[in-house]
Order: structure tokens, then C-alpha cells, then sequence
């Protein structure tokens, strides 16, 4: 995953056990010295790991059902999009491409401290990513009830779309969006946010981990129209986010490493 970032902590050992967590904690860092994220941003991303530490660091068995949702959701999807903010284009812009790939979702960038600088940088990171085509620095629409420039974006992509990924938390546009009447997915490892109550589909997994299942899901849903349905009429986003907060309950009191 970091095999072409260059990064300054080159004594971090690939045996650490916190190797992968500390080499996206220096990715980020890295983003922020170069403009593309915010020092916000790494504030976010603490908050989320926390949750992770809740969960083992593992994708548990809630996650993977919504995982799965997902993946039926962005098939079924006549206009799906997938958003990208600075945090996640440093996680794994590779897996947001892939996805988008797979299920024929564009990609715009959406971000909440906008400049065009930002801007800019982020979609000219996403095309070096090997991104064809990113949507956001024109905008021509606004997500209505939202004072932000989260609201800023393009009729191609967000405003039109039906099946919208929103990858990290975001708790006013996903409540803009649900309002919408789009389905939202969101991945957000914080189960009792506003963006995973908002959304029809929030994810309490770690974003790369996400991704990947999703695009394995993805795979395998993408000839099987009635496992899709199936799977679909099945889900609940509050049963699985109070099974989410059942499984760190059981971690905790078990003391589980």
C-alpha cells in the first residue's frame, strides 16, 4: 500500500505491530504539509482510530454484513458516486479508484476547508492516482440545507446521483444527503455518529479494510441480481449498528486483545 510514498520515518520496522497504523499516521502528516488535508483532518482520524482500538483493529462480523449492503447498493445504482476528501485520498486513493472502476461510480471531491488550491491538488492526486475522470473543482449545484462549502458540487456527479459513498465521517452532508432521499453510505468507524444514525448504510470499519471487502462483495454480487435483493431486504443500519456496539461491549468486558 505505501510502497510509493515517500515518507521521512524510514526506522518504523515492517514487523512493528502498529506498522500499517503508524505509516498512514505519516501519510497523513504528509498530506497536511503539502496541502492537501488540513490539520483537522488528523484530528478526525484519531477520533476514528480510537473506535478501531475498540474493535480490535479488525472488520467484525457487523461490519461485513453492511460491507456487503454496500456493495448490492452500488450495483443496483443508476448514478453512483463516490465522494473523496483529503483524508481519504491519503488513506487509499487506489481502492476508491478500484471501486469506482467496478461499479462504474464517478468520483468527485467534496471537502469541507475548501480553497482552489485544495481543490486542485486533491484531483490532480486522485488522476496521478490513475483516476480518468474527477468531478468538484467546477461546481454547478448545491446540496440544499447546507450552509458549508460541503454544499458546492457538480449535477453530474453528487446532485444527480441516487447511491453516494461518503468515505470518512461527515455528519452534515450525510444528513443533507439522506434528505435527499439518496441512499448514503458512509464508512465511519464511530457507530453512534451522526453520519452512521444518517446514513442507510454506515460501515464501523477501518477504510482500507472496507474497501477491499467491498470490492471483494462487489465481485461477487455483480452477476447475482437476487442475492443482491436478497441481501438488501435483509439489512437494517440500526440492528447493524447496535450490533457494531455489542461486539465492543463484548471486547471490552471480555478483555480481548
Amino acid at each position: 500500500m505505501y510502497d510509493n510514498f515517500t515518507h521521512k520515518c524510514v526506522n518504523i520496522p515492517k514487523d512493528h505491530p502498529r506498522y500499517e497504523s503508524l505509516m498512514k499516521r505519516e501519510r497523513l502528516a504528509e498530506f497536511v504539509k503539502n496541502g492537501l488535508m488540513t490539520p483537522t483532518g488528523l484530528i478526525s482520524h484519531g477520533r476514528g482510530e480510537a473506535f478501531d482500538y475498540l474493535m480490535c483493529e479488525r472488520t467484525t462480523e457487523a461490519a461485513l454484513e453492511a460491507e456487503k449492503a454496500a456493495a448490492a447498493y452500488l450495483l443496483d445504482a443508476k448514478r453512483p458516486v463516490i465522494c473523496v476528501n483529503g483524508n481519504a485520498a491519503a488513506l487509499d486513493a487506489a481502492r476508491l479508484i478500484e471501486l469506482a472502476s467496478e461499479t462504474n461510480s464517478k468520483i468527485e471531491v467534496n471537502i469541507f476547508h475548501r480553497t482552489e488550491e485544495r481543490m486542485t491538488a486533491l484531483i490532480r492526486y486522485m488522476k496521478e492516482c490513475g483516476a480518468k475522470d474527477v468531478l468538484g473543482e467546477d461546481p454547478d449545484s448545491r446540496i440544499p440545507d447546507l450552509s458549508s462549502d460541503r454544499a458546492l458540487c457538480t449535477n453530474d456527479g453528487i446532485f444527480s446521483s441516487d447511491v453516494i459513498l461518503v468515505p470518512i465521517e461527515d455528519g452534515d452532508r450525510a444528513e443533507a444527503l439522506a434528505n435527499m432521499k439518496k441512499i448514503v453510505i458512509a464508512i465511519d468507524l464511530n457507530p453512534l455518529s451522526r453520519t452512521s444514525r444518517m446514513a442507510t448504510v454506515s460501515i464501523a470499519d477501518e477504510m482500507s479494510r472496507a474497501l477491499a471487502n467491498i470490492i471483494k462483495y462487489v465481485k461477487e454480487l455483480k452477476d447475482d441480481a437476487k442475492e443482491r435483493d436478497r441481501i438488501l431486504s435483509q439489512f437494517s443500519n440500526d440492528v447493524n449498528r447496535k450490533m457494531t456496539v455489542d461486539e465492543i461491549c463484548e471486547h471490552l468486558s471480555n478483555g480481548r486483545k
